[in-house]
């Protein structure tokens, strides 16, 4: 590799630190943003005065421990670096800070840095980078709280079809529209059979918006190759949890991470490559 296209890559995959270090306040925060804005709507709707609280949201406030209240200063919120330096700990109570923080910083530089190296330092290299942020963080936000934000699904969605329609991806609009539709509609009619068969509900809408932008991304062509992908790996960690009664209440898991996780191994393998991975 040039040295020059070295740099780029470099370049690019700093930038990813500094966007999973956003993102780890996107994680955070977007689910308790929504969380408050759900409360104020039903308090309207009860005919009662939301409460007043301070602002909340991604910019403010500033980042703090959550065990002492202490404000993280800037040198203390460089990725990874950070981390390493303070060995884990807050600086001010000593409390354990979880190494999650950096592995999502590390995981977004990484994911930055391939598409670098696969397109260079060109828009489609930022398309690319702004898919894999927004599926790094939908797959931690709905493991923690079974929630797939409308503000990160929806615009997936709609840069998947926007780009395929400019050409900006190797995805004909054709295939962009159908996979966005048969995404949709195919967990769309899962969840009515399951719910009809069982009385319960086995997943979220959430989870069909986050298949129909993946087939927006990839075309109607990668939608099985992906959802086996997830379903292989959600079904073989799902039986891992349950034999080690890591299950959370109720007995289940979300299946958004493991879309989220399809959607990234579409990214670094390729579609059809997901099939060899799982042995088809």
């Amino acid at each position: 590799m040039p040295a020059g296209m070295w740099a780029e890559v470099l370049l690019i995959g700093l930038l990813g630190l500094l966007i999973g270090s956003f993102l780890n306040v996107v994680i955070y925060r977007m689910p308790k943003m929504l969380e408050r804005q759900w409360a104020a709507e039903c308090a309207e709707l009860g005919g009662q005065t939301p409460a007043q609280e301070e602002v909340f949201n991604l910019m403010l406030p500033r980042s703090r421990c959550q065990q002492c209240g202490h404000q993280i200063r800037w040198h203390e919120n460089i990725p990874i670096v950070s981390y390493l330096f303070l060995r884990g700990k807050c600086s001010a109570c000593g409390t354990s800070i979880s190494v999650r923080y950096p592995l999502v910083e590390l995981s977004a530089g990484l994911l930055f840095a391939f598409c670098a190296w696969k397109w260079g330092l060109t828009p489609t290299t930022l398309f690319w980078c702004g898919f894999s942020a927004t599926l790094l963080a939908l797959a931690l936000i709905d493991w923690d709280t079974t929630l797939l934000p409308d503000d990160l699904t929806l615009p997936l969605l709609w840069a998947g079809l926007v780009f395929a329609g400019l050409k900006w991806t190797t995805v004909p609009l054709n295939s962009a529209l159908w996979g966005a539709v048969v995404g949709y509609l195919s967990l769309w009619a899962i969840y009515w059979l399951f719910k009809l068969a069982t009385g319960k509900e086995g997943m979220g809408y959430g989870d069909f918006k986050l298949f129909a932008a993946l087939g927006a991304w990839f075309g109607w062509e990668a939608l099985i190759p992906m959802i086996l992908m997830a379903s292989v790996i959600g079904a073989v960690i799902g039986i891992g949890m349950k034999f080690t009664s890591g299950l959370r209440e109720g007995g289940y898991i979300p299946f958004g991470p493991f879309l989220a996780l399809s959607g990234l191994a579409a990214l670094l393998f390729g579609a059809q490559s997901i099939l060899r991975v799982i042995g088809l």
